[in-house]
């Protein structure tokens, strides 16, 4: 059994990706080709933004977020410490300095009371410029927007939403307006490693805004910090463009993954209906939508569940085993352990089971009577 399939995805689609790959190969135009321009347009409808622009991975995207909105030495973004790598390490690459926020124990995802509390104390130490808050879609659910919004108004601080892993997600207010995630925020970036719910074969990432200005700098930033043309460098920019074969991959992705997203809520329910009486299984907050980047669980004794799965050759993961703050590179900003201590607490219990649109009747099965017996 594979944790994530992406064989099993790739024989469902595979006529279609191997005519759309030929069809690349014919043009020759490998570097930002017409596929390219056509996989932003359809991503910028799907989400329901003006501008998706497109580049080298997920990480870049944040990258080129944080110098869109002018983020460098002397800066702070406040960012959760049970996340992936990335989210702090681009802070830390721009020359800013990552402020970490403790995580909501029910969705994983940035704490809007631990968030507030961590801004004022930055304010009465004076040490920093806090500009942004950086949220992450956790596992494929959105992030408690409008409370991080909130927040960000009545401190003056842009959002950057990372949803690499909440691409596909949405929220739907009490009004019945139903908003994708990528769409929140300043800016928001996704990416298409092959592992998160929308990816393609190789790395990708891509940034959402509506914002014409942020749009246009990240165009110029994406390719050396190009002008009017490629020889007319205007600005210090980065070489982060997606290439042409994967946009043609991603564009056929794209038309199977509202099916591929109904595929992995059904598997969800599934994995709820029959867990749920014996493990912590993930909260779905009303009017909430996730992707389902990972089904994580929350066990005290989660060895012992991993160890029973691996015995039966059914893989598990671990996202995250180390918060942002216990990470090596970041000792220097001096946080100490129960700094964090829900984050903390999830990064000892937390496990996650296979999940991916392709799985078979009979492989759910398997993975939760492994769990029950």
């Amino acid at each position: 059994m594979q944790f994530i399939d992406l064989a099993a995805q790739y024989q469902h689609l595979k006529s279609r990706i191997d005519q759309r790959i030929h069809t690349v190969l014919d043009h020759g135009q490998y570097i930002l080709g017409p596929e390219v321009q056509e996989l932003e347009a359809q991503l910028a409808s799907y989400v329901g933004v003006k501008h998706a622009i497109t580049c080298a991975n997920g990480t870049d995207a944040l990258t080129l977020a944080l110098m869109a909105l002018n983020i460098g030495e002397g800066d702070a973004v406040l960012v959760p410490t049970f996340t992936f790598f990335a989210s702090a390490e681009t802070v830390a690459f721009a020359n800013a300095t990552p402020v970490f926020v403790d995580s909501d124990p029910d969705t994983f995802n940035i704490c809007p009371v631990d968030l507030e509390k961590r801004i004022q104390t930055i304010q009465q130490e004076g040490k920093f410029n806090l500009k942004a808050i950086m949220t992450v879609d956790l596992f494929g659910l959105p992030a408690n927007y409008a409370a991080v919004q909130k927040v960000a108004d009545k401190y003056g601080l842009k959002i950057i939403a990372d949803a690499a892993q909440g691409f596909g997600g949405a929220i739907t207010d009490l009004k019945g307006n139903t908003q994708r995630a990528g769409s929140f925020g300043d800016i928001a970036t996704t990416s298409f490693f092959p592992a998160k719910p929308l990816g393609c074969y190789g790395d990708g990432g891509a940034i959402f805004t509506n914002n014409d200005e942020y749009a246009e700098l990240i165009k110029s930033y994406r390719v050396h910090g190009k002008g009017q043309d490629k020889y007319d460098n205007v600005r210090i920019g980065v070489n982060s463009r997606l290439d042409t074969i994967q946009a043609a991959i991603l564009l056929e992705k794209l038309a199977a993954f509202p099916q591929e997203l109904a595929n992995r809520n059904a598997l969800a329910d599934h994995y709820h209906s029959q867990l749920g009486d014996q493990l912590k299984t993930p909260q779905v907050p009303n009017g909430y939508l996730s992707s389902w980047a990972q089904y994580t669980l929350v066990a005290e004794n989660r060895e012992h569940y991993m160890t029973k799965l691996k015995e039966q050759g059914v893989p598990s993961m671990i996202y995250y085993g180390t918060c942002m703050h216990q990470q090596t590179a970041f000792k220097d900003l001096g946080y100490q352990a129960g700094d964090f201590p829900v984050a903390e607490q999830l990064a000892k219990t937390v496990f996650s089971l296979p999940m991916h649109p392709y799985m078979t009747a009979e492989e759910q099965q398997r993975v939760v009577r492994e769990l029950t017996i």
